[in-house]
């Protein structure tokens, strides 16, 4: 299941305690203060991995929590540091703070690595309390509590292109034709209830990727349909690509539809309308496209315009030149 938001509590690891201890020696009867010190707690790390597409691993979480420092021994013996634990995270995560929604880490580059919450420092055992008028000391300190911190984590796909369109206006075709994603594909709204990532390999081994966002609707902005939830996809992406219905099926108008989408996003962010695009007019092997055609053509002279088939695999060669093209050029902006 794709799970683009997760809110848990973080715990590092608590230091061990320092102990008392004494030198036990044969011949030696006033052996000196010999109790060790605990370790220092395990602390909590974030990592961005592309090990992960989503959060789904963090689905069931409430608390993680790094493992504590050991206790100190006798004969002067330092306790174990307690391990550490390491959160991965894909590209594009944002860790905030749940109650004020301040954002305390932006996750973009795999490999980047944070320190969430440090461990605990482990406790003195009584060797360190030893001095030349104070030789036989009893005193120990308890290890330190690690830190501790509520978060909420909330992804935002980083991707070259995303596709954008109302519900069944054949997105999903589109990606299953031009990547290896395995997506559900149906004649009726909303078949896809989850953002699909895919990757577009060329023969220099140069690659895109696509996000194909769930459809949006009128007043989406306002949380309308799958509204926010998947609105928020679309602003790290460098391209946008607008996937229209061009055959008028049932009564459907493909400038409204257009206008719709751009209204939309403009409610949502005012600046994805000046993010680059393109435009895939879909479905021109059904009879009546051409009238819509040549009506979209002559309402948006200033736009790039692809008429395509993704069923039949019409104009799609073009379409992905033009995509690699501006993908690349742009790169990953946002």
């Amino acid at each position: 299941m794709f799970t683009d938001s997760a809110r848990f509590q973080i715990l590092a690891g608590k230091g061990g305690n320092g102990v008392v201890s004494w030198r036990r020696e044969k011949y030696i009867p006033k052996g000196g203060p010999a109790g060790g010190n605990g370790g220092n707690g395990g602390e909590v790390r974030v990592r961005v991995s592309h090990h992960h597409l989503s959060l789904e691993h963090f689905r069931h979480t409430k608390i993680v929590k790094a493992e504590n420092g050991v206790a100190g021994g006798p004969n002067l013996c330092q306790g174990r540091r307690g391990r550490d634990l390491v959160l991965e995270v894909p590209a594009g995560t944002l860790i905030k703070n749940p109650h004020t929604g301040e954002v305390i880490l932006d996750c973009t580059q795999k490999g980047e690595e944070w320190v969430l919450c440090r461990g605990g420092r482990g406790g003195r055992g009584n060797a360190s309390f030893k001095s030349p008028t104070h030789q036989a000391p009893v005193e120990w300190t308890p290890g330190q509590e690690g830190e501790t911190l509520e978060v909420e984590l909330e992804l935002k796909l980083i991707a070259d292109v995303g596709l954008v369109g109302m519900p069944n206006a054949g997105k999903s075709t589109l990606i299953s034709r031009i990547t290896y994603v395995p997506v559900k594909i149906a004649s009726y709204p909303f078949t896809t209830l989850a953002p699909n990532l895919g990757a577009i390999r060329f023969d220099d081994f140069s690659q895109i990727l696509i996000a194909d966002i769930p459809g949006i609707i009128e007043r989406a902005h306002e949380n309308k349909g799958l509204g926010l939830s998947f609105l928020k996809h679309i602003e790290r992406t460098s391209v946008l690509l607008y996937v229209i219905d061009i055959s008028g099926f049932e009564c459907r108008d493909p400038l409204e539809d257009f206008a719709t989408l751009q209204n939309e996003l403009k409610n949502y962010s005012p600046e994805l309308l000046s993010r680059p695009s393109l435009v895939a007019l879909n479905k021109i092997d059904i009879e009546g496209a051409d009238e819509h055609l040549a009506a979209f053509r002559a309402a948006h002279p200033e736009l790039t315009i692809f008429p395509i088939s993704a069923a039949e695999r019409k104009g799609l060669p073009e379409l992905l030149a033009a995509m690699r093209r501006l993908a690349q050029q742009e790169g990953k902006r946002y």
